[in-house]
This record gives structure tokens, C-alpha cells and sequence, in this order.
């Protein structure tokens, strides 16, 4: 079994992007209190009536976060959402708090997903969930491929792990430094990353600046065929607050590289070098396989400044092809006639070329772009609508 790529979806652009390149299902939330991600721009009703339709009619699942860990305040605006995700026909919602799980089951029928902030680490506390009604757990990211393998044997439970992404350097959904450091519940939505600051420590009289509990990034690439191996149903890409070019090249990597599986092949080291190479491409900490294989130690610690790297940025997306004629482009960055930009295909090599002219929609001949704007440059074959457009930084 091949497992499904989750893709974040951080807002409408976002999930179309990801469902182009690949994705087999999305997550996001609402704009209300119920996820982890308050900060994200997340869907308004009317979006996600809109999301589904674009999934569904590409047959792609779209679940919904509502991990927020609830008061009673909350809970009692909840089965209003929930008439409205059982509506639109959403294909599961992912939670955390366990009355939260006991009230979706007694009030609807929609599949409950167990969210890593509950963090689910062992067999027994599958059992349980799995006793409760939860179809899917989202392993936390302390457990390895090998304790994955043999909780999926014991339950027959679809399973869920991270492939990709930011890491959290506590055990998931039990944080509280940003309540501290910044007033907001990290577990309510308001996660403030206060991990990833840099700390003054004193030793023996001897003041040392360390970022001392910031994690490198996760990255699964190389163990696809044992996440395969292990039964794992679905594989999750970090992300619903990062933008289209993070979000699209993790996806069309991982998305490549699981159909490749997914066809009886091996994944050669050439390819694997290729898509390194992509991945470097997007903001980034240094990488590290984490739990996945033996215990994260201090060797996973991202000591360095919070400034991820990255070698490209994205100025605009694909917003119209006219073949044989032209392309029209979103600018979201402004570049200009003659630079060296790159496009990025939903399938195969990225294609680079230099602008050799560029026309506004009344033809009107520009030597630069401007945020916000569209412009036409001369055909490209092989590119489609929403690919990305990228400039080296």
C-alpha cells in the first residue's frame, strides 16, 4: 500500500496549489477558535464550501483541524460547525480533546481523526482511541517507523505520520512556553514558536546565547519505503502557515517520489539527489530524520538564528496559458526583463529561462513587474496554470 500525501492548506491559493502538484488530501481550518493554527489565514464558510468542490471533484480529501483543546464556551458553538462540515461533506475532522471526540460521535457521522497534539505514542492509548471511535491516529512525532509498525499490526487502525517540516522540541500538545512567554495558549491556537528564540544562559559565571530548544526540520524523503513497509496510511507534510512555494515544492517532490513507489520502482540515489536539490530551494532549517529511526538526541537541536535559509523566492504564480502565444503572471514579487526566473511544472525538471520581454494585458511593452499585477511573457511548453514562478533570492 502506497500511503496518501497530506498536504497543508493555509488558505484557498494554498490548496490549490498543493491539490495541483499532487496532493491526495488537504488539512485546514475554519476562521474560529477550534484549530492550532490562529495565525494561519484559514477558511471562511463559504471557502470551504469552495475547497471541497475543487478536492472532490479531483478526488481529494479535505479534513478539517478542530484540535483545539476546548472550554465549555467553545464546545457549545461546535455543533452549529458541525452541521456545516456534515453539509459540505468534509471527509474527516481531526481533534485533540477527547470530549470533543464523544460529542462528534453522538452528533454526527463524520470521521474522527486523532490529532498528534493528543499525542498517541503507544498501543494502549491506540486501543483506547480506537474504542472511542477514532478511524485515524496522527502518531506523534516521537514515535518511530518500527513502534508505528507494530501499533498498526496490533489495532488495524489507518495510521498517520509526519514526512516533512518544522518539529517540536516538546512532546506534541504539551507546550505552555508561549502561555509564559508571550500570553498565548499554544495549545489554544496561539503557539508563539518561543522555542525557537534565543536564550541567554549563565554557566559558572559565564553568559552563553544558545537557541537551545529549536529543532531542525523534519525530512523523510530518503524513508519513504519503510513509512510503505510499516502500513502507514498517510504521509503529512508541516506547513498550513508557510507560503505556495514551500507548500508546492514539498509536494510535488514527495508526490513524485510516492508515485514512483507507488509503480514497483526503486528510488534511485539520482533522483533522490535531484529532489534534495529541490528541497533546498524553499525556507528551511537544517534537516534531520528525528524519531524516525532511533530516539532524537542533541544531534537534532537547530542551534542557529530563527532565519531559515533558503536559495529561491516565489514572484508570482501561473495565472493563464494562451498556447503557442503566451503566459499570463500573478507578480507577487516584483522581477524584471531579463532576469533568470525558473517555472516550477506540477510534473518533472524545473524549466528556466530569461525574460526576453514582458507586455501588460493591454500589450503594453514594461521592463519590470509590479506586486500585484499581471503581466505576459512569450509561451513556455509543458507549463500549466498555478505553476510556480521563482527567482533565485
Amino acid at each position: 500500500m502506497t500511503p496518501e500525501l497530506l498536504a497543508p492548506a493555509g488558505n484557498l491559493e494554498k490548496l490549490k496549489v498543493v491539490v495541483s502538484y499532487g496532493a491526495n488530501a488537504v488539512y485546514l481550518g475554519g476562521k474560529n477558535q477550534f484549530g492550532l493554527r490562529a495565525a494561519s489565514e484559514n477558511f471562511t464558510e463559504e471557502e470551504l464550501l469552495e475547497a471541497v468542490h475543487i478536492c472532490h471533484q479531483k478526488n481529494v480529501k479535505v479534513y478539517v483541524v478542530l484540535n483545539s483543546f476546548f472550554h465549555d464556551k467553545e464546545i457549545q458553538k461546535l455543533p452549529l460547525y458541525l452541521d456545516f462540515l456534515s453539509s459540505i461533506e468534509v471527509d474527516a475532522v481531526i481533534v485533540s480533546d477527547l470530549g470533543v471526540v464523544e460529542l462528534i460521535r453522538s452528533y454526527c457521522s463524520i470521521p474522527i481523526h486523532l490529532s498528534t497534539q493528543s499525542s498517541c505514542l503507544n498501543l494502549y492509548s491506540a486501543q483506547f482511541w480506537k474504542s472511542r471511535g477514532v478511524e485515524r491516529i496522527v502518531l506523534g512525532r516521537e514515535v518511530s517507523l518500527d513502534e508505528a509498525k507494530r501499533i498498526r499490526e496490533a489495532t488495524n487502525l489507518e495510521l498517520e505520520m509526519f514526512v516533512h517540516g518544522s518539529m517540536c522540541m516538546a512532546y506534541s500538545g504539551n507546550c505552555v512556553i508561549s502561555n509564559y512567554t508571550s500570553g498565548r495558549d499554544s495549545n489554544r491556537g496561539g503557539c508563539a514558536h518561543s522555542c525557537r528564540f534565543e536564550y541567554e544562559l549563565e554557566d559558572n559565571g559565564k553568559k552563553v546565547t544558545d537557541t537551545f530548544m529549536s529543532s531542525k526540520d523534519l525530512f523523510g524523503l530518503r524513508l519513504l519505503k519503510d513509512y510503505q513497509k510499516a502500513g502507514i496510511s498517510s504521509l503529512k507534510i508541516e506547513g498550513r502557515m508557510k507560503g505556495p512555494l514551500y507548500a508546492g515544492t514539498i509536494t510535488k517532490v514527495y508526490a513524485e517520489a510516492l508515485k514512483i513507489l507507488d509503480q514497483g520502482k526503486e528510488l534511485t540515489q539520482d533522483l533522490i539527489n535531484q529532489w534534495e536539490d529541490e528541497l533546498k530551494k524553499v525556507s528551511h532549517r537544517d534537516y534531520t530524520e528525528a524519531s524516525l529511526l532511533n530516539k532524537a538526541s542533541e544531534e537534532s537541536i537547530y542551534h542557529q538564528r530563527e532565519e531559515s535559509s533558503r536559495e529561491f523566492d516565489v514572484v508570482g504564480l501561473v495565472a493563464d496559458v494562451v498556447e503557442d502565444e503566451f503566459l499570463v503572471i500573478e507578480v507577487r514579487k516584483k522581477f524584471n526583463k531579463g532576469d533568470r526566473i525558473e517555472f516550477l511544472p506540477f510534473r518533472g525538471p524545473h524549466q528556466e529561462t530569461i525574460i526576453p520581454n514582458m507586455y501588460l494585458m493591454d500589450d503594453t511593452e514594461v521592463d519590470f513587474t509590479n506586486p500585484g499585477g499581471l503581466v505576459k511573457i512569450p509561451y513556455i511548453p509543458n507549463i500549466g496554470i498555478n505553476n510556480i514562478v521563482r527567482k533565485r533570492a
